[in-house]
């Protein structure tokens, strides 16, 4: 199929808060100018690629019983169901990156399953952890893609099989105790979630935030990809507040400096971020970085 968006588009800014590092074997960018990406549907496990024309038609095909719903979901994933219309640039920086960068838009995949497995993976540790974490959990739990997808290609693991997971496998994945639960808990009602995308904005990550080991943070990541909630700040992690203080102040913050600080931002205090985000800006470097845990040693 092909879908013409009626609104500028960079396609690779909007699906790169889906990549969960270079090796993440659900997401890849092959040298043909295609983006792969896997998921789970209500029909079943599917593949998805998708290509920027040059007319900027969007040439999308799928594979696998899921094929049929990943299509259909193809205008909301590059952003179609996103208003920015009532956004106002309260910083000149922000103002100008969205000069910029015309093309940035919040996309939704429709689907938190998906998503939130990632999401709690990346729960109080670093990112190198759960990238790892993640890769293997797929690699060991997850289908093969469907259709021809580059090699290694992996689906998400389902809520069935993270349920099958063994306490040693975890063990041997780098998962920790508090996230193993948490995990099980959203497998246990993985059915029930996927309401919160009806719900949507603050009652839809109240919802989430039902499954113990679901807080504010993991919430707002997951609200974020799948149904591109412009307001949900992830608040509680390691390094946005500082990225925000140094790009918009001059100085880091903590979560409550940054809430004052994104406060006219409000309702699309998320869209805020993601524009210097997606500028690149980060925190500057002082002094050894974290080092990772390996709980496979423990």
């Amino acid at each position: 199929m092909r879908y013409r968006p009626p609104f500028p588009l960079d396609l690779d800014a909007v699906l790169r808060p889906l990549r969960r590092g270079k090796g993440d074997p659900c997401l890849r960018a092959d040298d043909y100018g295609r983006t792969w990406l896997t998921g789970n549907t209500a029909d079943g496990p599917g593949t998805l690629a998708l290509r920027r024309m040059p007319d900027g038609e969007i040439e999308a095909a799928a594979w696998g019983p899921g094929a049929d719903r990943l299509l259909d979901g193809v205008p909301a994933l590059v952003g179609a169901e996103d208003d920015d219309s009532g956004f106002v640039s309260h910083h000149d920086r922000i103002a100008e990156v969205r000069r910029r960068m015309p093309g940035l838009r919040l996309g939704s995949t429709g689907r938190v399953w998906d998503v939130l497995v990632p999401a709690v993976l990346e729960q109080k540790v670093t990112g190198f952890e759960a990238r790892r974490s993640w890769r293997e959990l797929c690699r060991w739990f997850g289908e093969p893609a469907p259709g021809p997808a580059p090699a290694g290609m992996r689906v998400p693991p389902t809520p069935a099989a993270v349920l099958s997971i063994p306490d040693w496998t975890w063990h041997r994945a780098g998962v920790d105790h508090s996230r193993r639960k948490a995990l099980i808990f959203a497998a246990q009602v993985a059915h029930q979630l996927e309401k919160a995308v009806e719900l949507r904005g603050a009652e839809g990550r109240a919802w989430l935030r039902k499954v113990p080991g679901i807080g504010v943070w993991t919430a707002s990541e997951v609200a974020q990809r799948a149904w591109g909630d412009p307001d949900a700040v992830s608040f509680g992690d390691f390094h946005i507040p500082a990225v925000v203080g140094y790009a918009l102040v001059g100085e880091p913050l903590d979560d409550e400096g940054m809430a004052e600080v994104l406060a006219p931002y409000a309702p699309q205090r998320q869209r805020a971020v993601r524009y210097l985000e997606a500028a690149g800006f980060s925190r500057p470097r002082f002094g050894p970085r974290f080092s990772p845990r390996d709980y496979r040693a423990m």
